[in-house]
Order: C-alpha cells, then structure tokens, then sequence
C-alpha cells in the first residue's frame, strides 16, 4: 500500500485550524511534532481510568499503571531493536538522557586530565555543554570533528582525534540544522580501535527513519518523545545494559534502590537506578502510543515519504531567488530538514512574514550555535518535514518567500 498523506492528516487534529486566516502549514517537526488522535486518547484514557503511581502500590490502579508505563518501555526497546527493556531509561527529554551519560559514565571512566572526549561541530547544545561541563570538572580535554563545506561531517582527520586518549565519542545523528545523516560506522570502528565508547543523539533520527541500535554498534543513544508524536517531557536513554549496571545512580530518591540504611543504600539495576521519584508515567504511555502509530505505518514508509518531500522542497527552494540553502544540497544521506537563508533578509523577518501567511518555521540559531558560526551567519530559518507534509505545504512556503522578497525589495 502506498503511502497515503492525506489520510494519515485527518489523525492529527491540529491540521483543522487556521493561523492567522490562513490555513496551518506546519514545517517545524524537527522543534517538536504534532500528536495524532491515538497518543491523545491512550494519555487521557490512562488519566481517567487508570491512574496509580508505578512500582509502589498493590492495589488495582497502581498495577494496571505499571503494567501500561512497563508495557510502552517493551514496545519502545522493540521499536529500537534493543536486547532488553531493561536496556531502556525513560527521562525527561534527550538532553537529560545525555546528562545523564556525561554524569554517571563520567564517573564510571573517572576521567582525569589528559583524557578526551571527541564531538562534532554539527551538534545540539545538549550534546556539546554536558561535554564541556564535564570537562572543566574532571580536566578532559573536549575535541571536535568539523564541518565541510557540503554540511557533512569532515571525518578526514579521524585517526588523529579519535586516539588512545580519547574515552568517549558523542554525535549527532542527524543534524537538527543542516539535515545530515551521519554514518556512525567508521567512528565506531575507530573508537573499538581505541576503547573508547560511542553514544548517538538521535533525537532527529528515531522520529524518522528505522534505527536498531545493535546493528549501529553504538554504547548509547538519547531521543526524545515530542519529536516522534509523543508529549514533551519524556524521552529515552538506551544504554548496553552491562555499562549501565557499571555506572552509578545519576539521581537518588525513591525507587531506584536496593536496600538503604542510615549508613548505606545499595541500588537498584538498571533501569530502576536511573529513574528516582515519580516518573513521567502517563508521558511514557503516550510514548508507547506513539511508537505503536509509527510501527502500524512504518518507518521505511515515513522515511521514503519524507525523503520524496524533501527532494521536492530543495528542488522548490532553490528555485527561489536570493535563497541559500546550508547542508548537503540532495536528499541523500539527508533528512527532512532544510534550514536557509534569504539575501538581505534576517531570519526573524522571515519568519514573521510567513507565520502571517500560515506558514511555522523556526528561526534562529536552533539551539546549535557553532553551525552558524561555521557557516558565517547569526541565525536560519528552518523549515522541517514528517510524516504529515505535503507537496502543497512546501508551495506555501516558496510563495511565502517571495511574499519575503516583495516585503522587503
């Protein structure tokens, strides 16, 4: 069966509305997607019939809570091909999920000066301060792979950064600016080499594309719910599960325990130890909804949707005078995120003038400010696909920005 777009958009209820007079054109889901009908009514049936704290009470409500909120993390560690549930942290969002490395594997390695941490230039803040911090605390020595001109990563100097000092590589795995899809291949053979370990922000990935973590041979990988259909305030940290029984608690509170003392507490295994106090339960359902509306359409359906929607809007961009797109310049190796400049317009113009017309994109230095710096710019506009968006949607767009043009000469 292929792909029915129009169908899939009468699930999200948001599409009914109109902004500004204008009908909603929605090209922000790499900043947070829409939620369909189903994730909705799971989150508000759970609400209004079956709501219990999890893993602390007997009683009916707090089993059937703990059945659904354990339920969803077997479906989400399915969804990324993971060996074990138990393989599966719920927090509050990636760059929690990525704190949380640079916190207790940070311990577990007990890093110390000369050691290193190798990033990109390409990534989200949440992948790049955590690393800074733990560097000034522990004396490491942070390192970086650049950018080429194209928007990939520039993996020529890869032997030299990733070396016998390094002991952690973190990197995007899809730029949330450029759109680039990293192959982590050759970073993980390389670190192997060395002994370092290797974790992925997928927080652009998960959403869009089939991703099984035992085929990419990684250590870790963090991506968040409100990306991939689900609520804000719940995401997933994937770890190998004889790491994660290695490394110490990140928070401590209730129920991530063994037993405790007044002297000593001994605590639980993961993934217990790392979810202390009440956890984002009805979050984790919804999430588990989402990731069952995914799987029923499916992830090389979502993908090849969205990189045909993407081919058409850098062919339609480019048409466009005066506009500059950043990152590789075909869908290959690409996701559906195409961030842009206008000549002589700032990004926040833009985005006025096509928000008065309908039409949400972000703009701004998306939370990753060395892109912008590589690519000598103080912001971009961005517009970014799912599995909703339509061929009519990047039209708007396009005649959005020559509305721009007309504006501002």
């Amino acid at each position: 069966m292929s792909f029915d777009v129009a169908r899939v958009r009468k699930d999200f209820p948001i599409f009914e509305r109109e902004v500004n007079g204008h009908p909603l054109v929605y090209l922000d889901s790499a900043n947070t997607s829409q939620k369909p009908v189903q994730v909705l009514d799971v989150m508000r049936a759970h609400q209004e019939r079956h709501n219990g704290n999890v893993s602390r009470s007997v009683h009916t409500l707090g089993t059937e809570s703990t059945e659904m909120y354990e339920g969803a993390r077997a479906r989400i560690a399915s969804f990324i091909g993971a060996g074990s549930p138990d393989e599966v942290i719920f927090t509050k969002n990636s760059t929690e999920a990525i704190n949380l490395v640079a916190h207790s594997a940070g311990q577990f390695l007990a890093l110390k000066e000369g050691d290193e941490i190798v990033i990109s230039e390409m990534e989200h803040h949440s992948n790049l301060v955590p690393w800074q911090l733990l560097c000034e605390r522990t004396g490491a020595t942070l390192r970086w792979f650049g950018i080429t001109d194209e928007g990939r990563l520039d993996e020529s100097q890869l032997d030299e950064l990733v070396n016998e000092r390094t002991k952690l590589v973190s990197v995007a795995h899809m730029s949330n600016v450029l759109g680039t899809i990293n192959d982590p291949a050759r970073l993980v053979e390389r670190a192997r080499q060395v002994g370092a370990l290797v974790m992925l922000d997928a927080s652009q990935s998960v959403p869009h594309f089939a991703v099984d973590v035992r085929a990419l041979g990684v250590d870790f990988i963090a991506f968040t719910g409100h990306k991939m259909l689900g609520p804000t305030g719940i995401g997933v940290l994937w770890g190998r599960f004889g790491l994660l029984s290695e490394m110490p608690p990140f928070l401590a509170g209730g129920s991530m325990i063994e037993t405790v003392t007044m002297g000593k507490t001994t605590y639980a295994p993961p993934p217990a130890r790392f979810e202390a106090g009440t956890p984002p339960i009805t979050e984790a359902i919804g999430l588990g909804a989402a990731v069952d509306y995914l799987t029923g359409i499916g992830m090389d359906e979502i993908h090849r949707h969205e990189q045909e929607i993407t081919a058409y809007a850098l062919e339609q961009l480019a048409a466009v005078p005066g506009v500059r797109i950043y990152g590789p310049a075909s869908p290959v190796s690409r996701g559906g995120t195409v961030s842009f400049g206008v000549d002589g317009v700032h990004p926040h113009d833009v985005g006025q003038v096509l928000d008065a017309l309908g039409v949400e994109v972000r703009v701004g230095h998306h939370c990753a400010r060395p892109v912008c710096q590589r690519f000598s710019v103080p912001a971009m506009t961005r517009a970014s696909f799912y599995l909703y968006t339509t061929t009519e949607e990047i039209d708007a767009l396009a005649r959005g920005l020559d509305q721009v043009r007309k504006v501002f000469g």
